[in-house]
């Protein structure tokens, strides 16, 4: 079996990109790669990139120089984890009630990891995820 090296992108899929590029550079800190017309990327701790598309957007292949991108899209409320330190938990409660944001449930999981749960601007679930969600983190 040739050899995964992990997950490289998550897509999330808006209806108004620039409420959403709002949200994810603003109160979440997410640093932009990357900007145009039909998309937004933003780096993820430097160990992976989170892309938001129009929604609808992306249904046609798009040429690029390097080859053609084939379509894509989705529909409805999607679920992203992003990993936080264990002692930054209280602090990202903090800042997100701060910024409005309303948590809509926390979970300590049986292996000792924390979860808090929001929405994005279109009802997209986010997760902040303390170490011990998962085996190996």
């Amino acid at each position: 079996m040739p050899p995964i090296a992990g997950i490289l992108e998550t897509v999330l899929y808006v209806d108004d990109l620039a409420r959403a590029a709002a949200f994810w550079g603003g109160p979440m800190g997410l640093p932009c790669l990357y900007e145009d017309h039909r998309m937004r990327a933003y780096d993820v701790a430097g160990r992976g990139v989170l892309l938001l598309f129009p929604r609808g957007g992306s249904l046609r292949p798009v040429a690029t120089p390097g080859g053609t991108i084939p379509p894509h899209d989705g529909a409805g409320p999607l679920h992203l984890a992003l990993s936080i330190p264990a002692d930054a938990l209280d602090a990202w409660e903090r800042h997100l009630g701060a910024h409005g944001i309303a948590i809509e449930g926390r979970t300590t999981w049986p292996r000792g990891g924390t979860s808090l749960y929001f929405r994005d601007p279109d009802g997209h679930l986010v997760e902040l995820a303390t170490p011990g969600l998962w085996n190996g983190y």
